[in-house]
């Protein structure tokens, strides 16, 4: 088989992949009930796709990374500038203090850590299951989950799939040697309230984001 064939096809089974995504964010978050029903039809397909999404991590080299979470490992929450970028983030998508590991898209608070709330919450027009201190969509969160394997929606589990995220995005080498601008560049497309972001909500200052990722101890060595 010719290699652009081989590229096209693996690319038409991420598509699927995203599709499956968006069916799940915006009928799996309907309500827990729902959820049941098809859990096991939509976990193995999520299995399947996610697989097929990583084989094109490889084949194509494509704009997400998003075999590169299954590599992440716990230390890096030891580097001063991951701890920083992470206090950015949660800057920005307004969840700093502890309270924002239970915190819902519009501020309101869930109970329980074991599992993504998936409350589905309409505001202002807008509607989403974003939720814990990195506005994590329930969709997002599974694939996350699933690929780095994590326990429960804890403070820990939260935070490496952050970290999951940065490394999906290709941003974690970039936060880890001090490039600030370039990872801040790429984390834009992950969180809408970065600087450079272009999901038309309201997003921080570069200059803002400088000053808290410095403050929290952040050294910008590129």
């Amino acid at each position: 088989m010719k290699p652009m064939h081989m590229i096209a096809i693996g690319a038409g089974a991420f598509v699927a992949y995203r599709a499956w995504v968006a069916y799940q964010q915006t009928y799996g978050d309907a309500g827990a009930a729902s959820a049941d029903k098809s859990s096991g039809w939509m976990q193995g397909a999520g299995d399947i796709l996610t697989g097929a999404a990583q084989s094109i991590d490889s084949m194509t080299g494509g704009f997400m990374k998003i075999s590169a979470m299954a590599n992440v490992q716990a230390d890096a929450l030891n580097s001063a500038n991951v701890r920083a970028m992470l206090a950015v983030i949660r800057t920005g998508e307004g969840t700093t203090g502890a309270a924002g590991y239970q915190t819902l898209f519009g501020g309101a608070k869930f109970a329980s850590l074991d599992d993504h709330p998936r409350i589905l919450v309409k505001r202002s027009g807008l509607a989403s299951t974003a939720a814990g201190a990195y506005q994590m969509l329930s969709s997002t969160w599974d694939e996350t989950k699933r690929i780095m394997n994590l326990p429960d929606f804890g403070q820990a589990s939260q935070d490496m799939a952050a970290i999951g995220r940065m490394a999906a995005r290709g941003a974690l080498a970039d936060v880890l040697r001090g490039d600030f601008k370039t990872a801040i560049a790429k984390l834009g497309k992950e969180w809408a309230s970065l600087p450079g972001s272009n999901y038309g909500q309201p997003v921080m200052t570069m200059a803002k984001a400088t000053q808290v990722y410095i403050s929290n101890g952040g050294q910008v060595t590129a």
